[in-house]
């Protein structure tokens, strides 16, 4: 999960070991760690001293107090700015929209990071610093308490809703269900008790079978790309379907207690089987990315074993414990050392009901699967980036939303791109060519500030200078628009928008007023009302007045694991599932966590890294001057 409370401690580490630029404004008047949750705070107002008329030596403190005022004005209005979005913050938190709070606070420490004022020197500053960052702390140690901080909440995985079952030898059933089994598979696949059993005990469960039906329909926009991917790294296809008991499908869950997460719930550990972390993404939440790795790691685990069976068990109790039950009992076959009680009792079952699972998705029409397996594959295209680039913008020039262009890079921990990083972004398909042409119509090194307008019918250069808080003067200069030009349906504007007057990053909401519905509301902002109760989970168009309703869609990034994360239990064979504490790293274990041995096992190699602090680089990556711009024309 992200969480602000780790950034701000990942950003009070970069405090301590370099001169890092902060903003004196964020540090004043800040609540004090025990009372997180306090109201707006008043700003101080600074006038301008008069100055003496002087020359010489006089001339030059003059000049010097001219710039400590202009430098005074600019702390105060990002004060302002910063003091909203911490108090909107706090005012979702409590309102329960955590992913909305997290958005807010985020968005707080960025501007903190990146607005080029150095607090180290300073010892009172610095302290106001960590006061800041301790509130937001304070508010996520008790989103903790009441569930997995600011991170959506985990859904329980399909396999963990069926408790684990001892079925006694039914061969009429084992025979039934290999009689009636139609499928062919680039696994082994067997029936015998245990996996007719599980088949049989999902089958008549209803809550199984919602759980099952919502791990596929979040698989079908990815299957074919996984299934390409481990086609291509000699992996059997169907072994895609470990990811139902892993994680559902979810593709940015991440275990509370391990820190081990994605589709794949591989731990935090920096560069391994090729997936990378930093402060701006995160690969183990990229489907293709992870989905590699994963198959990557499951063939190291074949080459080992020899069996798939053994791998599968591998994945989930760690080659280590897997090579040590071989030993011995002398049979390197998982079926023969489930019978000889040589596995702990979830790896006993989890292949069996991995392979119910299988040979159920591989049958979807006699398990009442068929409509979520015929979902569209998700398409999109690729475009390579390298430097600093709001999210917003690369929806502008796309014609998305932001909404759209978040979900398409679940590894995003940030509505920003990394400067001067590799990183493919993805953008809705048939856009690519378009957002190559418009993009290279803004300097690089105003890709994070600025935006991205295509006038439309009856639209005015005022109304456009209104809807993004810049002057048309700014507008005009930037697209080298003479004061005589006119402007039209069509034309394609840079809009010189800068960090201090961006518009806030939080999704747009409203308060219900008495006597309206999401009907009128939706009338209102000009959208329907089902996007109203999709965005706010709403199952009726009443609502209450003061009720605070999504009236854009919300936005929610990938989560960021925790700087500090518990260790597991390192008792062998008590292993708990992925999303539930996970297994691997354990005692003598190995398991994905220590990728085949390759890290530390012990509890203390968890600690995830800072998900902040790639933001200190993007304030000196980018120069704030030259607003050179590029003269727009109509299509």
């Amino acid at each position: 999960m992200i969480s602000i409370g780790r950034a701000a401690v990942s950003a009070r580490r970069r405090v301590a070991g370099a001169a890092v630029m902060l903003p004196v404004v964020l540090l004043l008047g800040c609540p004090q760690a025990n009372t997180p949750a306090t109201s707006g705070r008043p700003v101080p107002q600074a006038t301008a001293p008069a100055l003496p008329n002087t020359t010489g030596a006089n001339a030059v403190d003059a000049q010097r107090a001219v710039a400590n005022d202009a430098e005074t004005r600019r702390v105060q209005a990002l004060m302002q700015q910063v003091d909203s979005h911490y108090n909107s913050g706090v005012q979702n938190y409590r309102a329960g929209r955590l992913d909305a709070a997290r958005l807010d606070f985020d968005f707080a420490v960025d501007l903190m990071l990146t607005s080029g004022i150095d607090i180290k020197a300073d010892g009172t500053l610095n302290d106001e610093f960590e006061r800041t960052v301790n509130a937001v702390n304070a508010l996520e140690m008790d989103a903790l308490k009441q569930g997995n901080g600011f991170s959506p909440p985990e859904e329980e995985t399909p396999l963990q809703s069926v408790a684990n079952l001892t079925f006694p030898p039914d061969p009429a059933l084992v025979a039934r269900l290999t009689s009636e089994l139609n499928t062919t598979s680039d696994l082994p696949l067997v029936i015998n008790d245990q996996v007719a059993g599980y088949i049989n005990a999902f089958a008549n469960s209803r809550s199984f079978t919602a759980h099952m039906r919502a791990s596929l329909k979040r698989a079908a926009p990815y299957r074919g790309m996984i299934q390409q991917v481990l086609k291509e790294e000699g992996v059997p296809q169907d072994l895609i379907y470990l990811a139902v008991a892993e994680s559902g499908f979810q593709l940015q869950v991440v275990n509370a207690k391990s820190g081990a997460g994605g589709m794949w719930q591989f731990m935090p550990f920096q560069g391994a089987y090729g997936l990378q972390r930093n402060g701006y993404f995160d690969e183990r939440f990229d489907p293709e990315k992870s989905s590699r790795a994963y198959a990557r790691y499951i063939k190291t685990l074949y080459k080992q074993f020899g069996d798939w069976y053994l791998a599968m068990a591998g994945y989930d109790w760690g080659p280590g414990n897997i090579q040590k039950a071989v030993m011995r009992t002398g049979y390197a076959d998982y079926w023969q050392l489930l019978r000889r009680n040589a596995l702990p009792r979830e790896t006993a079952d989890y292949v069996p009901k991995i392979l119910a699972a299988v040979i159920m998705a591989k049958n979807p029409a006699k398990y009442g699967l068929e409509d979520v397996m015929a979902v569209k594959p998700l398409e999109e295209d690729t475009v390579p980036v390298d430097y600093a680039m709001d999210l917003r913008l690369a929806a502008d020039v796309t014609d998305s939303t932001l909404a759209n262009i978040v979900q398409l890079n679940p590894a995003l921990l940030r509505l920003s791109t990394p400067a001067g990083i590799h990183y493919d972004l993805h953008v809705p398909k048939g856009t690519g060519d378009e957002f190559k042409k418009r993009i290279a119509a803004i300097p690089v090194d105003k890709r994070d500030t600025y935006r991205f307008h295509e006038m439309r019918a009856g639209e005015s250069l005022e109304q456009v200078a209104q809807l993004y808080k810049v002057s048309t003067h700014d507008i005009r200069v930037t697209n080298d628009l003479a004061d005589t030009d006119a402007v039209g349906e069509g034309d394609e504007l840079v809009i010189p928008v800068n960090s201090a007057t961006t518009a806030s990053t939080r999704p747009l909401e409203y308060t219900a007023q008495r006597g309206e519905t999401l009907v009128t509301i939706a009338d209102r902002f000009n959208v329907t009302a089902e996007e109203l109760q999709r965005w706010n989970q709403l199952s009726s168009i009443d609502v209450s007045p003061g009720t605070q309703l999504y009236v854009s869609e919300p936005v929610r990034l990938a989560p960021a694991s925790r700087a500090h994360v518990s260790g597991r239990r390192g008792r062998v064979g008590r292993g708990r599932s992925a999303v539930r504490g996970g297994r691997s790293a354990r005692s003598g274990g190995g398991g994905r966590g220590s990728y085949g041995g390759s890290t530390s096992r012990s509890g203390s190699s968890r600690m995830g890294t800072a998900s902040r602090t790639g933001a200190a680089a993007r304030a000196g990556a980018s120069s704030r001057t030259g607003a050179a711009g590029t003269r727009k024309h109509r299509r």
